[in-house]
């Protein structure tokens, strides 16, 4: 059983959770995740370690309430307990010896971002911090990223915040500036991937994005998070979660992401009705 030490509510429908997990923590590092259960007869689901504490032994988890186990998952407190927590997984980000990046992020995939823009920052590398929301009231760890950014630019679709439009036009407008980068990282949406990929792609700049396709074991014996990316089929769990941005197919990965879609709202809403009862 995993205690959670803290739970902070970033927008309507984004949690941050600090977990103690000291041999999680140990070990962790950034682009990896871990697989948990809310409880003995939950469904395991993958999420990315937003942060760590060695010291303390916490681990940090950042989700957004979309179906039935993060809707449980949202309802836990201070004190309470997840029954597993396992992990590290995946394949850690490749930080060293880049010396300028940037680092695009999307939505709550900013939660994936940070950690990458945290670890670079404290390696010594420029970190430009390009990242986008639809609107205001959905914005998550500004503060955080112009902690660790040498540049940091806020992008809205609505034009609540920052500048409106999206983090492409934000990131072609630096490129254009002249801007040389040793790699720029994306997480967030695929569309929005996508279309970072495409830009870098014109201009010839090395591309990682970070993939969170549907996940089961985290072992690779499922074959659930399979991708193809240069023509071949990998598995986000074991081989990734990271790729080259200019080798993923992602129309296929678009595809597959929404085969469960109906299902997870369906689940979540039957969720959200029965603990409601109970909690009346």
């Amino acid at each position: 059983m995993y205690r959670i030490v803290s739970k902070e509510i970033l927008n309507p429908t984004v949690v941050k959770m600090d977990v103690e997990a000291p041999f999680v923590a140990k070990k962790a590092l950034p682009g990896q995740f871990i697989i948990l259960r809310v409880d003995e007869n939950g469904e395991r689901i993958p999420l990315t370690v937003a942060d760590y504490d060695r010291e303390k032994g916490t681990v940090s988890i950042i989700f957004q309430i979309v179906g039935a186990t993060t809707e449980k998952l949202s309802r836990l407190e201070e004190g309470d307990f997840i029954c597993d927590f396992a992990g590290p997984l995946g394949r850690a980000t490749k930080t060293e010896g880049l010396k300028k990046v940037a680092v695009v992020g999307g939505g709550v995939g900013c939660a994936i971002a940070f950690p990458v823009a945290k670890r670079l920052h404290e390696l010594g590398c420029e970190v430009h911090s390009v990242v986008g929301f639809r609107t205001k009231d959905l914005v998550i760890l500004e503060d955080e990223f112009k902690k660790v950014s040498d540049k940091y630019i806020l992008m809205s679709d609505d034009g609540s915040c920052g500048e409106k439009g999206l983090v492409t036009d934000a990131l072609k407008k630096l490129l254009d500036g002249g801007e040389k980068y040793d790699e720029v990282i994306t997480i967030g949406p695929l569309i929005m991937m996508k279309f970072v990929c495409r830009l870098t792609k014109e201009y010839g700049v090395k591309t990682v994005a970070s993939m969170n396709p549907i996940m089961i074991d985290g072992t690779g014996m499922c074959g659930g998070c399979r991708l193809t990316v240069g023509g071949k089929t990998v598995f986000a769990c074991v081989d990734g979660p990271e790729f080259d941005g200019h080798e993923i197919d992602f129309d296929e990965a678009m595809a597959r992401s929404t085969i469960y879609k109906p299902f997870e709202r369906e689940m979540h809403e039957k969720t959200c009705n029965l603990l409601n009862r109970q909690a009346k």
